[in-house]
């Protein structure tokens, strides 16, 4: 029996969706895919997720590989304006308070820099989880197995009673690998859709 959800945090329960808010801007493929492959897509920003690079280095980096291809206006824009993405998603938040109405424990396993983390827990849903881990703290990122053991771990969970919804297939799958039951999120009707496959009916 379920008895936990487990919550990505990008995508799942807050906007974001990098290629978009390139697009958004700059309205030319090319100069979208070379400034994803220098912030969102480049190893700066895993590093800064992993908790192993500071803000300040890390944009320093990042600005000094825009400057070689001459795309520094592009990166710079990217760092200066891309935390206007994170928005809540009302409709999984009223998914949330639903499942915590009917007793399921909340928890959450986010690939998420150390700055952006420390501001996501001033947020009023917050409150709703019952513990988690961000990769920052730990040094460790999804899909990396090891990330969702010491999630298990640290909060004394049973693989086989947990519920893990992300949307990444390929971290989806890894939770699934580890005996987890991975759900793909897409959309907040697909969602729902799913946990009632899991036997977890919601309000429609």
């Amino acid at each position: 029996m379920y008895r936990n959800i487990i919550f990505d945090f990008g995508g799942v329960v807050i906007d974001f969706s990098p290629k978009e808010f390139l697009m958004e801007r700059f309205l030319n493929k090319h100069a979208e895919e070379i400034t994803y492959e220098l912030t969102f897509g480049s190893q700066e920003w895993n590093d800064l997720d992993r908790g192993i690079l500071s803000r300040e280095e890390g944009n320093r980096l990042m600005l000094e590989n825009a400057a070689r291809v001459n795309r520094t206006f592009e990166v710079r824009t990217v760092l200066e304006e891309w935390e206007e993405m994170l928005r809540d998603k009302d409709s999984t938040l009223a998914i949330m308070r639903e499942l915590k109405e009917k007793g399921y424990r909340l928890y959450y396993l986010t690939n998420m820099p150390a700055d952006v983390w420390e501001k996501l827990q001033e947020r009023d849903w917050f409150a709703l989880f019952d513990g988690g881990i961000a990769s920052c703290d730990v040094h460790l990122c999804k899909p990396e197995p090891e990330i969702f053991t010491t999630l298990i771990e640290t909060c004394g969970l049973a693989y086989d009673e947990c519920i893990f919804v992300d949307d990444s297939k390929e971290n989806a799958q890894a939770a699934y690998n580890l005996g987890i039951t991975g759900i793909l999120y897409k959309n907040p009707v697909s969602f729902r859709r799913a946990l009632g496959v899991c036997g977890i009916e919601l309000e429609k």
